[in-house]
């Protein structure tokens, strides 16, 4: 098989991995702590819901959130960590209705959402024809990660996810350095951890390059390309994206998508949406996501990854 084709993961796989939040008991809109900024209008300690969200479990503002000062809202992606407390770390079982749960859902919570990031990692690697000599080692990563996720609650709230989250590390690197390595050698710059807010990078051929963890705040990317680029963790808030190829890009997420500006010319990996803000500002050409009536909370890149 060419280098270029890509090893099929069953849709069902991905499916799991992306907010269902109708199966979901707005658990971002409560879990998590928002701090009064650009972002969000309010400061909200952990454990306390949004005044915002309705007896539903959906969000009163939904239509309007980044009018309303909640920008950060729209930016937030659980990657199915949502639902699969809400439905099978807690059968089905609310915060509301089973007050005496409440606590170590919140915690819970967090800790399922990183296991999830990390499953979607793994799951895009496997994807990748280039890292097919990791494959048997991906696929026991990915296993390993699965049973944390299927644990009994009270063994998630005590699980040590940052010492899992640092052995995957590794193997994410090593499966980046030998995808990266099939991209035009002159090409493969190390911008790891850099700081290129607001850098004119315009029509920049950065095909291969290793961004891991790059603060690209307010960045002119325009017609840049970023294929086989290491995005992961970048921080693309506020930047411009107009006509930039990602496609084939490693490890992009979709809240680092949502986060940048784009247009309808901007080429994303096929599993990702072309974010509804891009829709307001221009014609659009992706997918867009239909909203659930709520949409949770603020976004980080994953520690210790970068």
């Amino acid at each position: 098989m060419p280098d270029h084709e890509q090893t099929s993961v069953p849709e069902s796989a991905r499916e799991a991995l992306r907010a269902d939040c109708t199966n979901c008991f707005a658990l971002c809109c409560v879990a998590l702590t928002l701090t009064a900024s650009s972002d969000f209008a309010i400061d909200k300690e952990a454990g306390r819901p949004c005044p915002n969200l309705q007896g539903d479990f959906r969000c009163g503002i939904h239509t309007r959130l980044r009018p309303a000062g909640f920008s950060g809202c729209t930016v937030y992606e659980c990657f199915g960590a949502g639902q699969k407390v809400s439905q099978d770390t807690y059968g089905g079982r609310d915060w509301r209705s089973s007050p005496d749960i409440a606590a170590q859902m919140f915690e819970v919570f967090p800790v399922m959402r990183q296991l999830h990031e990390l499953l979607w990692y793994l799951t895009e690697a496997l994807t990748l024809p280039a890292a097919r000599p990791l494959h048997a080692e991906i696929r026991r990563a990915l296993e390993a990660t699965e049973r944390h996720t299927s644990r009994p609650a009270v063994d998630l709230a005590g699980l040590d996810v940052a010492a899992h989250r640092e052995r995957i590390a590794g193997l994410l690197r090593r499966i980046s350095e030998q995808v990266r390595a099939t991209a035009p050698r002159r090409k493969k710059r190390n911008h790891r951890g850099a700081d290129l807010m607001g850098a004119r990078l315009r029509g920049a051929d950065l095909r291969g390059a290793d961004l891991r963890g790059a603060c690209l705040i307010a960045a002119d990317l325009t017609g840049a390309d970023l294929r086989l680029a290491d995005l992961i963790g970048a921080d693309f808030r506020d930047a411009d994206l107009s006509g930039a190829d990602l496609t084939g890009s490693l490890f992009l997420t979709q809240p680092q998508i949502n986060a940048a500006k784009g247009d309808a010319k901007t080429a994303l990996p096929a599993l990702l949406s072309r974010p509804a803000h891009w829709t307001a500002q221009g014609p659009s050409a992706g997918r867009v996501r239909p909203g659930p009536g709520r949409e949770p909370a603020p976004e980080r890149p994953l520690p210790g990854l970068t």
